[in-house]
């Protein structure tokens, strides 16, 4: 006669695995860690190189020698400003209705592990020629200086930093309470949850999609407006 299964009542729930990876766990964790506190100092020193030592990193290594790091990256760190916020805030939105506003074809993505197929609005290309001919417009007919948007480069890095850490923030809690779809769960650590993210595909309703928006629009968009504003200041210098 088969022995009966021990009952599964009160039995002690089993730990969660750790989560794997590629690396052993100190270079894992120690890689995360590095990026996610040295990347944004780092963006600092580099604008504060540029601008404010001639382009000189010997003139910026002294100065953090001759201050020490901490106080010397507080000395030159700017603080943010209403006027970046605005300037962000504006270049977001309006690149958040393109994004959902211009026509493009269907596209749709890989098939994900957990069966679902994302859909995109491929207007990639009508956003960045928008984006270009209406800041070029409103410089050529005296609306917006971008000349502003070099001035206070600075403080828009500094404002972005900041954003950033609060967005990555919502994106954690929103994996965790509302996730887009069956993409999504925790590792059981919050650091890896926290740099790798809770979702695949995070969405805000059906059709915005936030990878889009940050890498695609905000990010690359910004590349190119950046680079127009760098021609329109060196203009008005010489």
């Amino acid at each position: 006669m088969a022995k009966p299964k021990p009952s599964s009542a009160g039995a002690k729930p089993t730990a969660a695995a750790p989560p794997v990876t590629v690396h052993s766990a100190l270079v894992t964790y120690t890689s995360m860690l590095a990026l996610l506190s040295l990347c944004p100092p780092f963006v600092i020193l580099l604008w504060y190189t540029m601008v404010h030592a001639d382009g000189s990193v010997v003139r910026t290594y002294e100065h953090l020698r001759d201050h020490g790091v901490l106080e010397g990256l507080k000395a030159i760190w700017p603080m943010p400003t209403l006027v970046a916020w605005k300037i962000i805030f504006g270049f977001g939105l309006f690149e958040a209705v393109l994004q959902l506003l211009l026509p493009g074809k269907r596209f749709e993505g890989p098939i994900s592990p957990a069966g679902n197929v994302p859909v995109y609005k491929a207007n990639g290309l009508q956003a960045y020629a928008v984006t270009l001919i209406t800041y070029l417009g409103l410089w050529w007919f005296g609306i917006f200086n971008p000349a502003i948007v070099y001035d206070h480069l600075g403080e828009i890095y500094s404002a972005l930093v900041f954003g950033s850490f609060v967005f990555c923030i919502f994106l954690y809690i929103k994996g965790h309470v509302f996730p887009s779809s069956s993409d999504s769960g925790s590792s059981g650590n919050v650091i890896i949850d926290f740099y790798w993210g809770m979702e695949l595909y995070p969405r805000i309703g059906k059709y915005f999609d936030i990878k889009v928006f940050t890498n695609c629009r905000f990010g690359m968009m910004s590349w190119a407006v950046l680079a127009v504003t760098y021609c329109i200041k060196q203009v008005r210098i010489l």
